[in-house]
């Protein structure tokens, strides 16, 4: 056994000696591996002094630190099936003094799983979480291994944002009584915010802050502290949505795709009272994280929208109003982008998981 977690290790040794570029809009750009041979990586997170968490969608999730990387123990059980398993990690602002890390992952239901968050608390080396506990939970999610979500961030007032797809039951999205195709707001220790929109109002779940979603895989912050999320639709029709309290975006009764087999969805592409999207892609992206850049490192970048895709490799750049697309940043390393976030120092790494790595993108030179 011993052999076997040494020989895991060195398999996951950073490899830091190579390094590619990439031509971009702001000049050439470099790609540094941060870690390889990751099995269906999900998710990065950054902790303070440098190390990073990843996720695993099977189940495991990585403690890197100083070129290596090591499983940490104590995470919850996850139905890991179709798109399925540990998703997304968040390390939540005040990490320093609180130790905590929120997962979310598809919790094993009867027959079935559910989109849930939790939270733990990781040891100082970093190898155990501990009083991990369930903080949400979208019950009834049903046996299909699809469209979990699932995205968590923190917001600017320290409540938690979580992304629940439809599930492939697309008329719940619309439904106020069920988790299904929504984002649910939450405080930290799972309560239920006062001012949540639909807090008290007869038959609705409380936790709910905007429905008519169909698979939010992606969302992050911007600088005025406004919610963005990237979603996958149908047959075209991807979309990134601002996310206003007690909005409708829509889905199914709207939507700018098609259903697979060719026919209209819903009523159309617009209807009064259903928000629209800020930018949609037809044919389909698959898009999946989405980060809103800070300009750190590139000023001219400050404020876009990145966004990975799954499926024509690429990290989509979108500017300007309206919204669009004004750039696709594309290499070798770029195969099926999960997730893509800003580090600490302003520099953009991104999941591979055509490639099974974690790349750094910083200027060259």
């Amino acid at each position: 056994m011993l052999n076997v977690l040494i020989g895991a290790l060195i398999a996951l040794t950073t490899t830091l000696a190579h390094a590619g570029t990439i031509e971009t809009d702001a000049g050439e750009v470099r790609v540094d591996p941060m870690i390889t041979g990751l099995d269906t990586p999900w998710a990065v997170d950054f902790l303070p002094g440098g190390a990073f968490l990843v996720t695993e969608r099977d189940g495991d999730l990585l403690y890197v630190a100083n070129g290596t990387a090591a499983k940490v123990v104590g995470v919850p059980m996850v139905r890991a099936s179709g798109q399925g398993g540990l998703l997304d990690v968040m390390v939540p602002r005040d990490f320093a003094t609180s130790r905590e890390v929120f997962l979310t992952y598809s919790k094993p239901q009867g027959g079935g799983a559910g989109t849930a968050l939790a939270s733990g608390r990781l040891n100082a080396a970093g190898t155990a979480l501990t009083n991990v506990r369930t903080l949400f939970e979208a019950t009834d999610g049903g046996g299909a291994g699809r469209h979990f979500g699932s995205r968590v961030i923190e917001a600017r007032d320290g409540t938690l944002l979580i992304s629940v797809g439809d599930r492939g039951q697309s008329a719940l999205a619309q439904d106020l009584g069920a988790y299904n195709g929504k984002i649910v707001r939450i405080n930290r220790d799972g309560s239920v915010p006062a001012d949540n929109p639909f807090a008290g109002v007869p038959g609705a779940l409380p936790e709910i802050w905007s429905l008519g979603h169909r698979n939010p895989q992606g969302m992050g912050l911007d600088a005025q502290g406004r919610v963005w999320t990237s979603e996958h639709g149908a047959r075209g029709g991807d979309e990134v949505n601002l996310i206003r309290k007690g909005r409708n975006y829509g889905w199914p009764i709207i939507s700018y795709g098609k259903h697979y087999s060719g026919k209209r969805i819903g009523e159309g592409t617009s209807k009064p009272g259903l928000e629209q999207p800020q930018h949609y892609w037809d044919p389909s992206i698959a898009p999946s994280g989405l980060m809103v850049y800070s300009g750190r490192l590139w000023p001219e970048w400050r404020g876009d929208i990145f966004v990975g895709a799954l499926k024509f490799d690429y990290i989509s750049r979108l500017d300007g109003a309206p919204l669009r697309e004004v750039e696709q940043i594309k290499g070798a390393e770029t195969e099926r982008v999960r997730d893509i976030v800003e580090a600490p120092d302003g520099s953009i790494w991104f999941i591979s998981v055509g490639q099974g790595a974690i790349y750094r993108l910083s200027p060259a030179g």
